[in-house]
């Protein structure tokens, strides 16, 4: 049964905290070990994708020793496109880079990253897939990079909520270890991922009338690596302005060509 606890106080309220995202979980009890960890290293906002089970789950509540409030205030959504959608940073948990053009990186560096970016006030994402299939590449192409754990390659199987742990880890550890004014705030701040979708869809719309996806079989992957594209650029809310007045700029461009043209 759920206990009536409250979060304890925010250690650095300097930081922007970063959020984990579980995609799909499938055992209860991996949600309740994976808010143990969170509250082991001081992170409090979780996110859970389409949770097999449904939600609440008692046994998550069970599992977490305690540490209720990251089950608590845990949010639910259908799609990781809705839960990463007010981030500026994604970073995808998983084994192998599956067929997307990514940075790759260590949790240690993951770390580094994610502070940076926590000094910065900007709101960063660790992305974790469900127990079984891992992340899919459609949802591994909306992030910015991809955080692979250095084990064993004879066997790379982890459980949820290690994987969490790990990464959780040397955040805690880089937080540890930096003094607070090791960064100072930068005014040019990445667009949010909801903007980067909004400029995602209005450019494949128009790359759609305009017959881009050719042959369609490959529209998909086309799709993919534009995406990753945009996400390594880290563009901020005014380059994503921009980037869709380009868009709109070339298709009234191109109605006024069609208007011109002279009839055979």
């Amino acid at each position: 049964m759920k206990e009536n606890r409250t979060a304890p106080p925010l250690e650095r309220p300097d930081l922007t905290l970063p959020c984990v995202i579980l995609d799909r979980p499938q055992m209860a009890e991996n949600i309740g070990s994976v808010a143990r960890v969170m509250a082991n290293f001081g992170l409090r906002d979780l996110r859970i994708v389409d949770p097999r089970d449904g939600w609440p789950q008692e046994r998550a509540w069970a599992m977490s020793s305690g540490a209720h409030w990251p089950l608590d205030n845990a949010t639910i959504y259908e799609t990781v496109a809705e839960a990463i959608a007010d981030l500026n940073a994604v970073y995808a948990t998983t084994a192998r880079p599956r067929e997307t053009q990514l940075p790759v990186r260590t949790p240690r560096q993951c770390a580094d990253d994610s502070y940076a970016n926590a000094q910065q006030g900007l709101k960063t994402g660790l992305l974790f897939g469900a127990e079984r299939a891992g992340l899919e590449t459609s949802d591994i192409a909306l992030c910015h990079s991809i955080v692979t754990i250095p084990v064993d390659p004879a066997f790379h199987s982890l459980n949820l909520s290690q994987a969490v742990n790990i990464v959780l880890y040397e955040w805690r550890l880089k937080v540890m270890d930096t003094p607070k004014e090791a960064f100072t705030k930068n005014m040019d701040q990445p667009a949010a991922l909801e903007k980067l979708h909004g400029l995602y869809g209005h450019l494949e719309d128009e790359l759609e009338k305009a017959g881009f996806f050719f042959p369609p079989e490959k529209k998909e992957s086309m799709q993919r690596n534009l995406r990753v594209a945009l996400n390594r650029a880290q563009l901020t809310e005014q380059e994503v302005r921009t980037w869709r007045g380009v868009v709109t700029a070339l298709v009234k461009g191109r109605g006024r060509s069609l208007l011109n043209q002279t009839p055979q």
